[in-house]
């Protein structure tokens, strides 16, 4: 039998969920159950009534799924599939900010670890970081873990003292705005799309600066005929479905995160026949680190 029909028997006999990232390999991006961003997949995974959640991500997404179904098996297909941008944060040095400066209130990416999310005040993704930040009382924010995504924030938030931790997502930020005036004289015709991981001198150069979501939703209803793809080559599986009229053009040529690929289609279905690498989190982190996520899925 094929990988992917023995996938999808198996999905159906253990009743199984599977999420999946748009930076994750096309063919699980074809076999999964829903593919999205970061939000998208935390709504899902509150959302879903299956026994079984199958992560098709890095670490961190796991986690948060576990994070809002304490009482449900979530697995994921590697576990060492982790994320640089989340370890450029630890707990401890945030609680350490905030014994210091109380007047500060936590915003955190949800690219971060469950022990991170635990000492914040709220989470946010980059589809809704800007309302989130509104959203809060407090005018001073502590902002983590991405200083890119922080700053993109910072610009479009008036009137709030935004403070950037130092994390940075690695495959965002080789993308260099040489590269980028390069590839657009390649393509003059073609509108350049970003995602606001990207350091600030490439979004400068952006005709649409979104999530990958919003990418994909601006994608769906643009006249051009051409796009630049400012973030991970993944994204690009989904939007050649939604557009096959449209040329998609990767920003640069290894616009690849190597983590989310280590999850395969081999994998999975070893993840599925074993139920292997199911995610723990501590009950107490868990419990705070799901109030900061429900939070934020409370702000719409």
């Amino acid at each position: 039998m094929d990988v992917l029909d023995r996938i999808k028997e198996l999905k159906e006999e253990k009743n199984a969920v599977i999420l999946a990232h748009y930076y994750v390999d096309g063919a699980i991006q074809d076999v999964a159950d829903f593919v999205g961003d970061s939000l998208e997949l935390a709504r899902k995974a509150k959302e879903t009534e299956a026994d079984i959640i199958v992560f098709c991500g890095v670490y961190f997404m796991a986690e948060t799924a576990k994070v809002l179904n304490p009482n449900r098996k979530v697995l994921i297909p590697y576990y060492k599939a982790g994320c640089l941008m989340a370890d450029m944060a630890i707990a401890e040095e945030i609680k350490e900010f905030r014994e210091k400066n109380p007047e500060y209130a936590v915003v955190t990416y949800v690219n971060s670890s469950a022990d991170v999310k635990a000492v914040s005040d709220i989470c946010c993704t980059s589809a809704n970081a800007m309302k989130i930040v509104e959203s809060l009382d407090a005018e001073k924010i502590l902002f983590v873990p991405d200083k890119n995504l922080g700053s993109y924030v910072a610009e479009k938030v008036k009137g709030k003292e935004i403070k950037l931790w130092s994390g940075y997502c690695p495959v965002h930020q080789k993308l260099t705005p040489e590269e980028v005036k390069r590839v657009k004289e390649e393509n003059p015709d073609a509108v350049f799309v970003v995602h606001p991981e990207c350091r600030k001198e490439v979004r400068d150069l952006a005709d649409f600066i979104g999530s990958t979501s919003q990418i994909v939703r601006f994608v769906k209803e643009t006249d051009a005929k051409k796009v630049i793809v400012g973030t991970e080559k993944g994204t690009i599986h989904q939007l050649k479905k939604l557009r096959p009229d449209v040329e998609f053009i990767p920003a640069y040529s290894e616009f690849v995160c190597d983590q989310m690929k280590m999850i395969t289609v081999e994998r999975l279905l070893k993840a599925l026949e074993r139920e292997q690498f199911e995610v723990h989190v501590d009950p107490e982190v868990a419990k705070s680190a799901r109030r900061a996520i429900e939070r934020m899925l409370e702000v719409r």
